[in-house]
């Protein structure tokens, strides 16, 4: 009976969810459809938003949830991702 009391979550690790889906994975699915309901192609945005889910699905199968944040701060321009303190990603050699 005490142990109804409190609630304790069995996965804290696990991302926030919109539906049945991560926000990255929820955006991938909402741009192309939105985009196709606004030029009214709608069903080439269904299948758009198809494959951009799930085509992120595999690529982020087996790695962390942030990999796409890591792969744009390397790859992108500085202000893309928004990280302020963080030196950017061409110094190699840091002094210290």
């Amino acid at each position: 009976m005490a142990t109804d009391k409190y609630v304790i979550p069995t996965h804290l690790d696990d991302p926030e969810l919109i539906g049945l889906w991560t926000l990255d994975e929820f955006l991938a699915m909402v741009i192309p459809f939105a985009w196709g309901i606004l030029s009214q192609h709608i069903l080439i945005g269904i299948a758009l938003s198809s494959a951009g889910w799930w085509g992120l699905r595999k690529a982020k199968a087996g790695r962390a949830t942030s990999w796409l944040l890591h792969l744009a701060y390397w790859y992108l321009p500085a202000g893309f991702t928004g990280l302020r303190a963080t030196p950017p990603s061409y110094l190699r050699l840091m002094a210290g």
